[in-house]
């Protein structure tokens, strides 16, 4: 006879939170392996790590240690999918995140419809001295009579209300504080949680709660009254006598899952494009709904100011050499006289070379925002320079049929997927974002000239954005009808070589 405190609606939405957990845990720590630190402090100073999962030592100098070169390699037994994938890993994460909190909400939404929050959530404070006396049994090593289950104990009704509507929440709006969108439009709510990497470090602390309850609570699935356990949650019922069969099944069924998720490794490393062309669109559906109509307003916000500017700043990437770009090295070392940047029209053939001097004549603009990375490091700086929307303005209206704007640099890509020559590196993006008030041509940092391994003697700054869609070392800045066009037709080298998302706002 079926139990009415398991019913199939709770054995099913327990079943896909241990898939979809898996998943989530999984990919964070791929993520977490692209930028091995944590950090309290928002500008990752070398040496300020709260905890590193690496033995490698910073160096003191800021723009001679990129971010890629302190990436680990985690095996796809461990990681999803391993193997330095930080793009796939975050699109799995995301995937992960949308279904996790899918089911989550059809949990809790039936736990009340049903009455069954009863069970779960304490109504009396005669909670406390029972969990007492369940702990100090635990704690012996013992088990408490099968009386003390109703059929939870008081210490398991306490942990689970935590874990569901506290643990879980908390996971959720700690990693709504790391999103760009989020952080530009709303900065006071990155700030509740200590800043992007206070955001990323209580994460972290979450993440590691969450893996202990997991561990705790399925060990005593089988090491306390494992004979009814087990038969409620794979039959719902309370006959004791299907103990071995309902094992055999949920033993069977562990084993599936953790087959499941080490093949979404290697089905995902066996062709990255092909994952890449499927999780993106899926991923977007939630950036769709929840992110795309958040604009930046950096300019008008007063959570940072002044004092806040990091006095440390990560990289990602180097300056362009002799053999890259002659042209950059020649300017630099004439102080950049006879820099120029390309202003284009792609759909109708027109372009307009400015140079420097040029480019400071028009409107400027000026605010605070702490760049992130989406490997995970931050740093806050005051941007001065002037908004893409002036600077293409120079060419005229926007051309019909410019659906996106492409900028590429003087500089190359770190690597390519294929491990073909290195490209220039390029970023695209929709004419909406390119039209933000936070959408610039910076020329200048905390009110000196761009540091060169910054991006001078001037970048974009996207700060809705991630860091991957933030060129330095501006070659030309085009109206373009696709990015499809482009490259590997991904939307930028960081979409083409490390499989991001076009949309970096998360």
């Amino acid at each position: 006879m079926e139990n009415l405190d398991f019913p199939l609606w709770l054995r099913a939405t327990h079943l896909i939170n241990f898939v979809l957990i898996g998943m989530l845990l999984r990919s964070g720590w791929e993520m977490l392996s692209s930028l091995p630190r944590l950090w309290w402090r928002n500008d990752c100073a070398p040496g300020t790590e709260w905890l590193r999962f690496t033995r490698r030592k910073l160096p003191k100098e800021e723009g001679v240690y990129t971010s890629l070169m302190d990436e680990r390699s985690l095996s796809p037994l461990i990681g999803l999918p391993g193997r330095e994938n930080i793009g796939l890993g975050r699109h799995w994460h995301g995937l992960s995140v949308m279904l996790w909190v899918l089911n989550g909400f059809v949990y809790v939404i039936l736990l009340f419809a049903t009455g069954l929050w009863q069970r779960i959530i304490p109504t009396s404070w005669d909670v406390i001295p029972k969990a007492w006396d369940s702990f100090v049994i635990y704690a012996g090593f013992g088990v408490p009579s099968i009386e003390h289950f109703q059929p939870y104990d008081a210490l398991q009704m306490i942990g689970y209300t935590f874990v569901i509507f506290i643990l879980a929440p908390f996971m959720i709006a700690s990693g709504i504080a790391m999103a760009p969108a989020i952080r530009s439009r709303y900065p006071w709510y990155v700030k509740l949680f200590g800043g992007h990497q206070g955001a990323r470090s209580l994460h972290f602390i979450a993440m590691v709660l969450m893996s202990g309850f997991i561990v705790m609570h399925v060990s005593l699935v089988f090491l306390v009254h494992r004979e009814y356990n087990v038969v409620h949650m794979v039959f719902g019922d309370v006959d004791t006598a299907r103990y071995a069969q309902a094992l055999v099944i949920m033993l069977a069924t562990i084993v599936a899952v953790l087959v499941f998720w080490i093949g979404l490794s290697y089905w995902t490393l066996a062709d990255r494009p092909r994952a890449h062309r499927l999780l993106v669109p899926a991923t977007e559906i939630g950036r769709k709904i929840f992110l795309n109509w958040m604009r930046p307003r950096n300019a008008e916000q007063s959570t940072y100011t002044d004092k806040d500017i990091s006095e440390f700043h990560w990289t990602n990437g180097l300056p362009p050499t002799e053999e890259e770009s002659p042209e950059w090295i020649a300017a630099r070392e004439n102080g950049w006289d006879g820099y120029t940047i390309t202003l284009a029209d792609d759909i109708n053939g027109t372009t307009k070379v400015l140079t420097m001097d040029d480019i400071r004549k028009l409107p400027q603009t000026s605010y605070i925002a702490t760049h992130t990375c989406m490997q995970g490091w931050s740093a806050t700086s005051r941007w001065t320079g002037v908004r893409l929307s002036d600077l293409l303005a120079e060419l005229g209206p926007r051309p019909e049929g410019a659906n996106y704007v492409l900028v590429d640099s003087y500089g190359l890509a770190q690597k390519m997927i294929d491990n073909r020559p290195r490209e220039p590196f390029y970023a695209a993006f929709d004419i909406e974002t390119a039209a933000e008030d936070d959408s610039i041509l910076a020329y200048e940092r905390n009110g000196k000239p761009l540091e060169l391994y910054l991006g001078a003697p001037a970048r974009v700054r996207v700060e809705s954005n991630h860091g991957y869609k933030m060129v330095k070392w501006v070659r030309s800045i085009r109206y373009v009808a696709d990015y499809a066009d482009h490259g590997d037709g991904r939307g930028g080298t960081r979409e083409d070589s490390a499989l991001q998302a076009f949309n970096g706002r998360i």
